[in-house]
């Protein structure tokens, strides 16, 4: 019986290791699919503090797990493949929640918090994952100040994208929108704000067919009005290629149990992260999500690793509670 399993090694899931471990909880953490979570998949990070000259993601997350090690945290590779949580304690005595690690053992725990993080979409070319890391992000936010001055563009045609072509306009020289629809899907104000701005040029009816550069992406071909007569192969020279088509939360093996909205994203109080039951009316006790599983808004690292820390906070306390 374990007092605190944590599930996922992104910023989220080692910061509750660091504090769940400091409050001798003696956590172990189940590292997922991807040691490191999506930070893993930029080229750099240049705004989490503490790293005034910036710092490889890599190194960052292999510094946040030895930090979390230090102090007592347990490590296992696996990935949980179900879950099921008690949504009720009796006698006043902690809950058991029993987990599934790679169809094969199982692990029985007190408290659980989920960090499991979301995935970025991607269009599915295989020159995304070729220039991943070397022009290619889901991330304006992260990435976008690496390239000023220069020209980048942005898939997508909803809130997000537009969002992002906004904030990238602000740096680069040119953004283009490659939106595959001959109509944005965004709000009528994020519309406005796209198609008044001279250094957005949004290319409607456009889909890409595959990037190009020598080691880094410096152009890609589009096809215009795919599958019509007047179907027609354009290029575009550019130096980022920023994806904006969504992401999707790592929260299905949870389903059965957990709340969560119309994305997947798990529903939780937002104050103590406390995970609500499937259909949002009663709490789990002992169940807490942290990080981008349960943020669709903010998706930054410094935000899932405050979380990761108010998870680890309320699992203790709700410890201290049940005895």
């Amino acid at each position: 019986m374990e007092k605190c399993i944590i599930i996922g090694s992104g910023p989220a899931g080692y910061t509750a290791a660091i504090y769940a471990a400091r409050a001798n909880m003696n956590p172990l953490l189940i590292e997922g699919p991807q040691l490191g979570g999506q930070l893993t998949t930029t080229t750099e990070v240049e705004n989490f503090p503490g790293y005034p000259d910036g710092v490889e993601p890599f190194t960052m997350m292999d510094d946040m797990r030895r930090q979390a090690e230090r102090f007592g945290t347990r490590f296992r590779s696996g990935e949980v493949t179900c879950a099921e949580f008690a949504l009720t304690a009796a006698d006043g005595k902690p809950a058991v929640h029993r987990l599934t690690i790679d169809d094969t053992d199982t692990v029985e725990a007190q408290t659980v918090i989920i960090a499991t993080g979301a995935s970025a979409k991607y269009l599915g070319i295989s020159s995304e994952e070729e220039y991943r890391g070397k022009g290619v992000s889901a991330c304006a936010t992260c990435d976008g100040f690496f390239y000023r001055g220069k020209t980048v563009a942005v898939v997508g045609g909803g809130d997000t994208a537009c969002e992002e072509a906004g904030y990238l306009a602000g740096l680069c020289k040119k953004v283009y929108m490659i939106v595959r629809k001959p109509y944005l899907r965004a709000t009528d104000i994020m519309q406005k704000r796209v198609l008044e701005n001279e250094k957005i040029e949004v290319l409607f009816e456009h889909n890409t067919l595959r990037l190009t550069g020598e080691g880094k992406v410096q152009g890609a071909d589009l096809i215009y009005r795919k599958g019509e007569p007047d179907e027609e192969i354009r290029h575009i020279d550019i130096d980022g290629f920023f994806l904006a088509i969504g992401h999707r939360p790592n929260t299905e093996v949870f389903k059965d149990y957990i709340a969560r909205d119309a994305e997947g994203y798990i529903v939780s109080d937002g104050f103590t992260t406390r995970c609500f039951a499937e259909g949002g009316k009663t709490v789990i006790p002992g169940v807490f999500a942290a990080g981008d599983c349960a943020d669709p808004r903010y998706r930054q690292a410094i935000v899932a690793a405050g979380s990761g820390c108010k998870a680890a906070m309320e699992a203790d306390k709700y410890l201290q509670t049940a005895r």
